[in-house]
């Protein structure tokens, strides 16, 4: 959002959504380029293992939650498959209506999605569940939409499980990443926000013990780039969702 004196402000770990939606709609124009240099890529990489591990076919409905200007919807689409790209910044909306015009882009608010129940195959989120106010309430909200036997893909920074390489981690997200933003980035103050955001997450085993609390069944997780990111995957009850053991703890 704007300060008074006008200069660009970000969301804190409160997490408001008012700030929240006004610091993504202030970094929308070079959301995509700030997140290429400062995962040196691997961003991209990350998005498509959400695709391989929803494991969508043609015909399936997907709602892709947070998917901003819709990176996180392309491999969906791409694929063949009918995915919802949803987001509650307008901003990150319009950037992508203008990069995927094909894709039917809508404004929704993880904690009350304008969907009916058991309306998706499968639901994703990829980045977005850290920078909700309510982390359970959007995991039931998630569960309401999913159809029974329907998945749950959610890919989100985590913690790397090398002790030495999550110290350097560490570093360089309180001391590189900010100094990388101010270079590339539209509003770099919303990068301190990320790093403040990511350690203040729960690890791989919290998460998983969240997602069930849920209502979630079968839930597992993948280490991506060393913990950097986990990939938690889970269940609705039901018809048999495919949950299969590769979601298992890997450390890769």
């Amino acid at each position: 959002m704007i300060s008074e004196d006008g200069t660009m402000t970000r969301a804190n770990l409160d997490k408001q959504p008012s700030d929240v939606a006004a610091m993504f709609d202030d970094v929308a124009a070079k959301y995509d380029l700030t997140n290429d240099v400062l995962s040196m890529g691997q961003d991209r990489r990350w998005r498509r293992l959400v695709r391989e591990t929803v494991r969508a076919k043609r015909g399936g409905v997907i709602l892709d939650i947070a998917a901003g200007t819709g990176t996180s919807s392309e491999p969906f689409a791409d694929a063949g498959v009918h995915v919802v790209p949803a987001d509650f910044s307008l901003g990150m909306l319009r950037v992508g209506i203008r990069r995927r015009p094909d894709l039917s882009f809508t404004a929704a608010d993880a904690l009350r999605l304008p969907f009916a129940d058991d309306s998706f195959d499968a639901v994703t989120m990829s980045f977005g569940l850290r920078n909700v106010v309510g982390t359970s309430e959007a995991l039931k909200e998630f569960l309401r939409v999913t159809k029974p036997g329907g998945s749950l893909v959610i890919c989100e920074f985590s913690h790397p499980s090398n002790t030495a390489f999550r110290t350097l981690y560490s570093k360089y997200l309180m001391r590189w990443l900010p100094s990388v933003a101010r270079k590339v980035s539209s509003n770099p103050d919303s990068y301190v926000y990320l790093a403040e955001s990511i350690q203040a997450w729960p690890d791989q085993a919290a998460m998983a013990t969240l997602i069930a609390g849920a209502g979630w069944q079968d839930v597992a997780w993948r280490n991506l780039t060393g913990g950097v990111v986990a990939l938690h995957r889970a269940t609705k009850a039901g018809t048999d969702g495919g949950q299969g053991p590769d979601l298992l703890p890997t450390g890769s």
